[in-house]
């Protein structure tokens, strides 16, 4: 899976990303995880050419921000022209979005206006290219939106906002990913390794690759660690059983180089 995380507000500095933190968290709930992520300024050609890189490709890809009606927001034009489609209001985020305004309207003592400049506007927001489906918003009900690509890629979009994004792209995943939910299938197991080279090691760390295909060895090392101070967090990740195996070798292979070790990890 894929993530975009779009706005000048991220890249300048003004704003910090917690987008990405907090999908890595949702998707290692589920035994998934993400392969890339791309932040890219509010630039609608850089945005179009990644949607057209991900509806191209195979993959799962859920895109931050960008897709209110305000000019700084492509998005949602950007999504059309790398799908070749049109822009067209959808029905249902039609119904939703004038739900909403009327329930705004109606709090506020107020009549609500169709045909008042603000509600035409407000009704942009539902403006998505025009085969896409709708992705509901359980905060103000204003929908996000999903389209599939030629070559097999689906991006979802959903705003800026964690308290909106973060429930949509959870209710995306479990309506329609969950039969590649792989929870405790995935093995992440590390150890603290002190007075130590990592070009001492890196033999090591070749051959455990070599002789346990599936698995990757990571290697992670830090100077000022407040705890542990300079050390290598040195470890395997892959399918649970090849890395069990993996990282029974990857310690044999270390008492052979009579490393000093610290704590062990595990991730699943």
């Amino acid at each position: 899976m894929g993530a975009l995380i779009i706005g000048d507000e991220i890249l300048s500095g003004r704003r910090t990303d917690k987008h990405l933190p907090k999908l890595i968290e949702l998707l290692s709930a589920r035994g998934l995880s993400l392969a890339y992520a791309y932040h890219v300024g509010d630039d609608p050609a850089r945005i179009t050419h990644l949607l057209k890189q991900a509806f191209e490709s195979a993959d799962v890809v859920f895109s931050f921000g960008g897709i209110g009606a305000t000019p700084d927001d492509h998005t949602r034009q950007c999504a059309a022209a790398a799908l070749g489609q049109p822009l067209v209001l959808h029905p249902q985020a039609k119904t939703l979005i004038t739900r909403r305004m009327q329930d705004l309207a109606a709090q506020q003592g107020q009549v609500f206006d169709p045909d008042h400049p603000d509600s035409l506007r407000r009704l942009d927001m539902g403006v998505f290219p025009q085969h896409a489906s709708i992705i509901p918003n359980p905060y103000n009900q204003i929908p996000g939106f999903s389209c599939a690509g030629s070559g097999g890629g689906r991006v979802h979009f959903v705003p800026g906002f964690p308290v909106m994004a973060w429930p949509m792209v959870e209710a995306e995943l479990d309506q329609h990913y969950s039969q590649h939910f792989a929870v405790g299938a995935w093995l992440e197991k590390s150890v603290i390794v002190y007075g130590a080279m990592e070009a001492t090691l890196t033999p090591l760390m070749e051959r455990i690759e070599h002789e346990h295909p599936g698995v990757k060895v990571f290697s992670l090392p830090s100077v000022d660690h407040p705890e542990h101070g300079r050390h290598i967090d040195l470890g395997v990740k892959g399918p649970k059983a090849l890395a069990e195996s993996a990282y029974d070798h990857l310690l044999a292979g270390l008492r052979t180089h009579s490393c000093a070790l610290g704590p062990e990890m595990v991730r699943n």
